[in-house]
């Protein structure tokens, strides 16, 4: 099974470094694509069996994480970025499309998924609306929390006007903020109530994959727009959010499993 793990994040890179060719810099976007390969290894293992059930999952995470998110922050902080926003979100979306129909492919091709059949629990869908609310609203906190800290003390140089800019827009900052936090909740679902883990297991993992598709991966390889070091106070400052938000929404979205028919407590 490691062989065929390993061959799944290597191939599962190349998608990313073609179209890293036209920058000059396949390694780095080859790195990337490893990285982010990496991150749907749980989905490849114990998510949905079939193909079009991979693509479903791994599809959700990439446009909406990977994609929408990152360039709405991209627009709200860095001018230059709007330039050609919307062609570079639909250039996004397009590469996130091929890179989930080549991961969902392999999973398929390699024979990744394992484990027996087993039953996730979920909440109906009057409670979970509320709760894909709490998150958003989780992530505000997170976002104001540890995005203040980063901004005072390492990314202040970098965005002089941020301050400025947020002023401007005033509380419709937040609510945006709010929204990416519900989006990002939202495009998690599908993997939250399809992979068949254990809750602790499941939450590592869509955290981990949140973070990973939402900063990791897009910051590993250079950019027009930010410095290496730049990148890298970023890859952990998102970190300290996505991978928050995703714990949370977990833990929030999927129940504790029922009590076995034996009568004995089953650990969630």
């Amino acid at each position: 099974m490691k062989p065929r793990v390993i061959l799944y994040c290597l191939l599962g890179g190349l998608p990313m470094a073609i179209a890293g060719l036209g920058g000059g810099k396949p390694g780095w976007w080859w790195l990337s694509g490893v990285l982010m390969a990496g991150g749907f290894v749980p989905v490849a293992l114990r998510g949905p069996r079939s193909a079009a059930g991979q693509f479903g999952v791994i599809a959700s995470v990439l446009l909406v994480v990977a994609s929408l998110c990152t360039w709405s922050e991209g627009i709200v902080f860095m001018p230059s970025f709007r330039e050609h926003a919307w062609r570079d979100l639909g250039g996004s979306m397009g590469m996130n499309l091929v890179v989930a129909a080549g991961l969902a492919a392999l999973a398929w091709g390699l024979k990744l998924t394992q484990g027996p059949e087993e039953k996730v629990e979920r909440r109906s869908l009057g409670s979970t609306i509320p709760l894909v609310l709490a998150c958003g609203a989780a992530y505000v906190i997170y976002y104001l929390f540890f995005g203040a800290i980063t901004y005072e003390h390492f990314t202040k140089v970098y965005y002089p006007e941020a301050a400025q800019l947020v002023g401007k827009i005033g509380g419709m900052f937040w609510v945006i903020q709010l929204g990416r936090g519900v989006l990002m909740t939202l495009a998690a679902i599908p993997v939250i109530y399809t992979l068949r883990m254990k809750r602790w297991q499941a939450a590592i993992a869509v955290g981990a994959l949140i973070w990973i598709a939402g900063g990791a991966a897009p910051l590993l390889a250079p950019n027009e727009w930010m410095g290496t070091r730049q990148r890298i106070i970023h890859i952990v400052e998102i970190f300290t959010q996505n991978a928050s938000l995703g714990v949370t929404a977990v833990f929030l979205l999927r129940p504790r499993k029922a009590r076995a028919a034996a009568g004995a407590p089953v650990l969630a």
